[in-house]
């Protein structure tokens, strides 16, 4: 199993250590380096200033939203930082989520799946820099044909010759559906709050969308699932998942609206449904304590790595059977040298 590391988008401000801990993971032996983004700080911002003090590991957006940047935009900034890094650049994309998506950018929120095929293709157009990039849209047309378009659009070409046409590109998905759509058109899977007892099912989606996909994709590379594990290395297992409780209770109750969160499906197709219904109410009558505390620790162990070193060798058993490839590590430079350790 390749590793990686994940910084994940800031809290307050810059993360303690972030920089150390990308230095240290280079120097483990780790092959990439991710950075997030939500409402608050980019991904493209930190992953250029703080790869530019690493030499080998590959840089991904884990993930890139897209309704931050129009497609164009987002092709700019993978080719940019791609040439930088000296070809180092993977780009992960994600749809995020009708609260985010209209309540941050202030955008519309129609058709997730076929915004997302729209949204890669244009940014692969763009990468391939065949010609004079077009699209029909509805959702991301070039050039734009609104009702109030000034009809002087022009269809362009990169001036940037990309240094790889082939930049991978990677969906972060968590449904059903959008797991398959990440097979048929990505380089790449990144999943979230997964747990190695549903590897069947996901197994499933996958090759759902393996069938779909169209032989000049299936020949750039080998599909890559990397997916983001809190790794905390403690004694005490209460005290290792109390590290833990405060993201689950942020993404089940916070990070999406009652009916409408995706975060929490993951979860409850997992079986934690009436733990979930309890973090939700807890957590959106702004009891934050109380609903953190009602994380239960079985749900951590699934979705994590947590506790002493022999429990977590022993656990990590589940991950390496599983359709994962690629362990991104969520943790400080200890946890990252344990599971350097444990996985050398």
């Amino acid at each position: 199993m390749r590793l990686g590391y994940s910084v994940g988008y800031w809290q307050q401000g810059p993360p303690a250590g972030a920089l150390e801990a990308i230095l240290e993971a280079e120097r483990l032996g780790f092959e990439s380096v991710w950075t997030a983004e939500a409402y608050g700080s980019d991904a493209f911002s930190p992953l250029a200033w703080w790869g530019s003090r690493t030499s080998r590991v590959k840089l991904g957006t884990a993930i890139a939203q897209l309704s931050a940047r129009t497609p164009a935009a987002t092709a700019m900034a993978a080719l940019t930082l791609d040439h930088l890094s000296g070809g180092r650049m993977v780009l992960g994309l994600g749809a995020s989520g009708p609260q985010v998506v209209e309540g941050w950018y202030g955008q519309p929120y129609p058709k997730p799946l076929a915004r997302t095929r729209e949204y890669f293709a244009i940014v692969r157009d763009i990468l391939a820099r065949n010609g004079a990039v077009t699209a029909a849209g509805p959702h991301y047309p070039l050039p734009y044909q609104g009702t109030d378009a000034a009809g002087l659009g022009k269809p362009l070409q990169s001036t940037v010759h990309p240094l790889r046409a082939n930049l991978p590109i990677y969906l972060a998905a968590e449904g059903p559906k959008n797991v398959a759509l990440a097979a048929e058109i990505a380089d790449g899977w990144l999943p979230f709050l997964i747990s190695p007892r549903a590897n069947a099912e996901y197994a499933g989606y996958l090759a759902e969308g393996f069938e779909r996909r169209s032989p000049a994709l299936s020949a750039t590379s080998e599909f890559e699932v990397a997916v983001q594990i809190p790794v905390v290395p403690h004694a005490d297992v209460e005290t290792a998942a109390d590290a833990v409780r405060p993201m689950i209770a942020l993404y089940v109750g916070g990070m999406g609206a009652k009916g409408a969160n995706f975060h929490r499906n993951v979860l409850d197709r997992l079986g934690y449904s009436e733990q979930c219904d309890r973090i939700q109410e807890l957590f959106l009558a702004g009891k934050k304590a109380e609903a953190v505390a009602a994380v239960p620790t079985r749900l951590i162990e699934e979705i994590a790595l947590i506790g002493p070193p022999e429990k977590i060798r022993d656990d990590l058993a589940a991950w390496e059977e599983s359709v994962v490839t690629t362990m991104l590590v969520q943790g400080d430079a200890a946890a990252l040298r344990l599971i350097a350790e444990l996985l050398g």
